[in-house]
Order: C-alpha cells, then structure tokens, then sequence
C-alpha cells in the first residue's frame, strides 16, 4: 500500500503548523494512519541540527547545508519507512522551504540548492503541498520570541514569500491557501481542497 506525503509551507507566522497538526488531528479522527513530523528538527539529529540553525549565527550556504543534512537524516529515519508502511506523512516544511528560504531569501543559488536535493531526495517529493499564505507584515505580528531566522525582517520574508508564489505556478502540485482566516476556517479549505484532490487521484 502507497503511502501519502502531504507538507506545508509558509512564512514565519504563516500558521502552517497549526495546520499541520490540524489536518493530522483529522485523519486521526478519521483512523486514518498518519505520522506528523517537522523540519528542522524530526529526528533526535536533526533536534541537534535545529539548535545549530536557530540560535547561531552563519553564511547562508552552511545554513544550507545543515538544513540538507537533516533533511536526509528526515528522510532516512521517518518519511521513508512511513510511506514504506502505507502511511500518510505530514511534514511542517520539507526541501521547498530551503528553495523559498535560502535561495530566494539569501540568495543561495538555487542550481545548487537543486544540485545538493538532487542527491539528498532519493527522487522523493510530496504528493501535495500546501502553501499558507500571509503577508509578512501579518506574520511578524504574530510572532513573540523570534529566532535568528524569523529576525530576518520585511525584505526577507517578501523575498521568501516571493519564492514560495513562485514555486506554486510552476507546479501543480502546490496549492495555495489564504491564512488571514480564523484557524479553524484555514482548516476547513485545506480539507476541502484535500478531499477533492483525493477523490480525483484516489
């Protein structure tokens, strides 16, 4: 049995990860099987790796490279296996986040971030991405206690979210969801949209 690989994305403050956890709180009510996992951060590597990134300052391109070598450690230990079982996997943020976040935000170029995933994917890509959108100014309000990466201001998270819009008119497999709604109303579009995506490709 195939498995199912479902992530999200969306500037800091977005609410992707609510929404993340709300579509697993879904499918669990559902007893549908699903695992939930996260980048930075999905393995206890990777916990080690998320520490690195958030807190210590460096060049991009080894902001990069930390954020690859969890996402194979990711991809190895979780995503893999569950899909392997039969499992539907949600993941809050996956390698488009490096695309949106180093490249069009850092300005890593992305022929080497495509270079690197090329090598690190194994062929892997989620069969769905859900983009939740905001405007940056939305997001940093929402924010208390930011981190290195969500301190990197207006322009920054412009560029990124420039990116992610980017990403989603090359490739259907993005869809793109307005995230000024009450959570709950979010929620119900992601849903929505996921039903009708199942039943057209079940």
């Amino acid at each position: 049995m195939k498995g199912l690989f479902i992530t999200f994305e969306g500037i800091d403050g977005s609410g992707k990860s609510t929404q993340a956890m709300l579509l697993k709180e879904r499918f669990n009510q559902l007893n549908r099987p699903v695992v939930f996992t996260k980048e930075p951060g999905g393995t206890p590597l990777g916990e080690k790796i998320r520490e690195i990134l958030l807190n210590d300052n460096m060049n991009p391109v080894s902001e990069f490279l930390l954020f690859a070598a969890d996402r194979k450690e990711h991809i190895k230990k979780i995503i893999i296996p569950s899909l392997s079982n039969g499992k539907i996997v949600i993941s809050d943020r996956f390698a488009d986040s490096s695309v949106a976040y180093q490249g069009f935000g850092r300005g890593v170029p992305i022929d080497f971030i495509n270079f690197v995933h090329q090598n690190i994917l194994s062929g892997l890509k989620p069969d769905l991405t859900f983009i939740i959108d905001i405007l940056p100014e939305t997001g940093l309000e929402r924010l208390t206690g930011k981190d290195r990466i969500e301190r990197g201001g207006i322009d920054f998270l412009n560029r990124v979210r420039e990116g992610y819009l980017k990403l989603a008119g090359r490739d259907k497999r993005f869809v793109v969801i307005d995230g000024t709604a009450a959570p709950e109303k979010v929620a119900n579009s992601v849903w929505e949209f996921f039903s009708r995506w199942e039943s057209d490709n079940g």
